[in-house]
């Protein structure tokens, strides 16, 4: 698994570019992904919508610059609020520009942190959500278990990532896509090969489903389940307090 360390340079780095190339490589498919989490998230336990509901305190880990913070804030009830977390105060920078813009800082607030050790008490958080970043936890159980310990009872996680397709056609097209064209174009643009080459092959390297469902459930998650979006480019991850 990825050192923090290196983690946290990298995304420092290609911060400035991130949005613009995150868009462009994947086609903006990923605000389709977004907007499906964001339902799961403020959805009540019997599967209902909570926009009319009881507030809701959120902890968006590994947030970035903020999108599915932004976008969780933006349907969520009235008088919650979204707490981000992340490795990374280049990309926070550009988060903290975003809420400003939007006029959302009484519904968002961001942290420097670490996954890892959050510093949160026991039981602080309605729902966890962590959106393209599980994949660069150095120590991945750890995390997980962190992201219980401060989720309240029956609260709970929510998880989008991505993800290598079943169907032998589609996935070699998508290695073909992440292994050359990807770490082509987002080297080029970001000034940083080293990085597009690393982001995917931490995909192909991330566990298949059952795999890390059984983590979830190893690590105390109670009702995990598993959704696959756009044939299982991307999959989504649920599991309970």
């Amino acid at each position: 698994m990825p050192k923090k360390e290196n983690i946290h340079q990298l995304f420092d780095s290609i911060s400035p570019e991130y949005d613009r190339l995150n868009h462009i490589l994947s086609m903006d498919i990923d605000k389709i992904w977004r907007k499906k989490a964001v339902r799961k998230i403020i959805s009540g336990n019997n599967g209902e919508s909570e926009t009319a509901g009881q507030p809701l305190h959120i902890l968006d880990v590994a947030c970035g610059t903020g999108d599915f913070s932004i976008a969780i804030a933006g349907q969520m009830p009235e008088g919650s609020h979204v707490t981000g977390i992340d490795l990374s105060e280049g990309m926070l920078a550009i988060m903290d520009g975003k809420i400003r813009k939007a006029g959302m800082q009484d519904q968002i607030s961001w942290m420097q942190g670490d996954c890892e050790a959050l510093p949160f008490d026991d039981c602080t958080f309605d729902r966890v959500s962590v959106a393209f970043g599980v994949r660069n936890f150095e120590n991945r159980e750890k995390g997980l278990k962190e992201m219980l310990r401060i989720l309240k009872p029956e609260g709970r996680l929510v998880i989008l990532e991505l993800s290598v397709p079943s169907n032998r056609i589609l996935r070699w097209l998508f290695n073909l896509y992440f292994l050359n064209i990807l770490p082509l174009v987002g080297g080029k643009v970001s000034g940083d090969k080293a990085a597009y080459k690393y982001l995917p092959a931490s995909v192909l390297n991330f566990p298949d489903k059952k795999s890390f469902m059984k983590t979830l459930t190893d690590c105390g998650y109670r009702e995990v389940s598993h959704k696959a979006f756009s044939m299982g480019i991307c999959r989504m991850y649920t599991g309970e307090k």
